[in-house]
């Protein structure tokens, strides 16, 4: 019975000895691999990188990113031409009321002429608003949209800049908006230079 008993406990020894062996063998193997984050061989820990952060001067963007640049040329040709057909319908109504007021004054206007007239200018008075409206209107729409679309390419490129990064979070540095950073983390060169070489190859296309 005792020999019986002993043989068990060596067996389960040996188990216990095997389990250990195959416990400690993985994770030596693990620990040998480098962690993955979103699909990125990380260099450091798992806790450092989930707290990585990158931070771009939004000013340098603005004034050196040449999709910004074509989007203001492009809004202030809008801009040019919304003035000149405001100034067309300007001129249209100063010249209708110069030429009421001269018959007026020459009195070669009936009273029904004059009422006439009246309401004319009146109505070119609200035609006026009513386009102004509709031109400040249409480049609201414009000037969103281009800001947007600038936004949505930045956002794009960052996407696929940070496969290759690992940060967990990217900002944009305005004036007054973080009152210390550590230029390490700066990574406005980078985005400047990618942005503006997929830029041009996109014109290219058209």
């Amino acid at each position: 019975m005792n020999r019986v008993s002993l043989i068990i406990n060596v067996v389960l020894l040996v188990l216990v000895g095997v389990l250990f062996y195959l416990h400690f063998a993985g994770k030596t193997k693990s620990a040998g691999k480098p962690p993955v984050v979103n699909g990125v061989v990380a260099k450091g820990d798992v806790a450092d990188q989930s707290n990585r952060i990158a931070y771009f001067e939004l000013d340098s963007i603005t004034n050196s990113f040449s999709m910004v640049e074509d989007v203001k040329k492009e809004l202030s040709r809008e801009e040019e031409k919304m003035s000149s057909e405001m100034n067309g319908w300007q001129k249209r109504y100063n010249d209708k009321l110069a030429q009421f007021q001269t018959l007026a004054q020459k009195q070669q206007m009936t009273e029904i002429e004059s009422e006439n007239a009246n309401r004319e200018m009146l109505q070119m008075q609200e035609t006026i608003r009513n386009k102004k409206q509709e031109l400040d209107q249409r480049y609201q729409n414009m000037y969103m949209q281009k800001q947007q679309s600038i936004k949505n390419k930045i956002e794009a490129y960052l996407k696929e800049y940070n496969k290759t990064k690992g940060y967990a979070y990217i900002f944009s540095n305005e004036a007054g908006f973080m009152y210390y950073r550590d230029t390490a983390y700066n990574i406005t060169a980078d985005l400047l230079k990618g942005l503006n070489d997929e830029y041009v190859k996109v014109k290219k296309k058209k």
